[in-house]
């Protein structure tokens, strides 16, 4: 049922796919997929503190590719080593590509999900299918200092001026400010 219906997915959001790092190479171009452990530590810690705070189902799924992309192994064992510090959060996992049919049949099963910077966004642009569309979700971008909170598809200029903008998710993205503040609170 759609009360049954309350999960957050955090995105490791300075790597991954997306670090800016192209090379050339004979007929195209590659991008490498940079993970490193301080990243992935910052931000499963913050996962498994706010799966602690939400007090829902106490449980945070990890979301990679380990079984063919060899930077996600490390994802997913920084994640293991830093579940052993939260013994009252479960942990599990699934692969990106289960997790997306699995948060569309069953999004029940999902309290916090962390992943990695792509893996994140295209999750959160298909969950947000859950609640209406990118129109209506929330998006939090949270630093050590400071955050940036947002819609999920950002803005829309497309749209400017023609009175035709719903304000919900930005609405929405305004209620998410308590996270920071809920999560320094000790």
């Amino acid at each position: 049922a759609g009360k049954d219906i309350d999960f957050c997915v955090v995105r490791e959001n300075t790597e991954g796919a997306y670090s800016g790092i192209t090379h050339e190479i004979e007929g195209g171009a590659e991008t490498p997929i940079r993970i490193t452990r301080s990243a992935t530590e910052r931000v499963c810690r913050f996962a498994f503190d706010l799966a602690r705070r939400r007090q829902k189902q106490n449980k945070v799924t990890c979301v990679e590719k380990s079984n063919i992309i060899g930077a996600h192994k490390l994802f997913r064992d920084v994640c293991t080593e830093v579940g052993r510090d939260y013994p009252d959060i479960e942990l599990d996992f699934a692969y990106f590509d289960a997790f997306c049919q699995w948060q569309i049949r069953n999004p029940e099963w999902f309290d916090v999900v962390v992943t990695t910077n792509m893996f994140g966004d295209i999750v959160t642009d298909l969950g947000s299918v859950l609640q209406g569309g990118m129109g209506m979700a929330a998006s939090a971008n949270i630093g050590d200092v400071h955050g940036l909170f947002e819609p999920v598809h950002g803005s829309s200029p497309k749209h400017a001026g023609k009175d035709k903008v719903n304000p919900i998710a930005t609405i929405h993205s305004i209620q998410m400010m308590h996270i920071r503040e809920l999560l320094n609170s000790n």
